[in-house]
């Protein structure tokens, strides 16, 4: 059974999570490259910033859900690229679950009649 979200934090965190998690299953990347396939999947309606992305990053790690290591860029530069473990992946099947379940609930308030008393 998945649990519900206990608090606002957690479900903004949550979703976060969540996002970055979808992002990676479609290959490792580097921060920047997460933040801006976040963008641009969402039609340039999500931005997540780097004092969001980071932080989240960095707990997905401790978790268990991510792992990285340190490569090099085209550029000859450092970089830190993450990728889904299977814990991660694990972890993302539970989240969009949770999802699908909010997402029919909050249409399910938005389309009611409603009752008057």
């Amino acid at each position: 059974m998945v649990e519900p979200y206990q608090n606002r934090i957690e479900l903004l965190q949550g979703t976060l999570d969540m996002i970055i998690l979808q992002t990676l299953q479609w290959g490792p990347q580097h921060g920047y490259a997460i933040s801006q396939a976040i963008r641009a999947g969402s039609g340039d309606v999500l931005q997540v910033e780097t004092g969001s992305l980071y932080p989240a990053l960095h707990r997905l790690q401790r978790r268990g859900w991510l792992k990285s290591e340190w490569k090099q860029s085209e550029n000859k530069q450092r970089t830190k690229v993450y990728s889904l473990t299977a814990k991660g992946k694990k972890q993302l099947a539970a989240e969009h679950d949770r999802w699908n379940k909010m997402t029919i609930a909050i249409a399910g308030l938005m389309n009611a009649k409603g009752s008057k008393t």
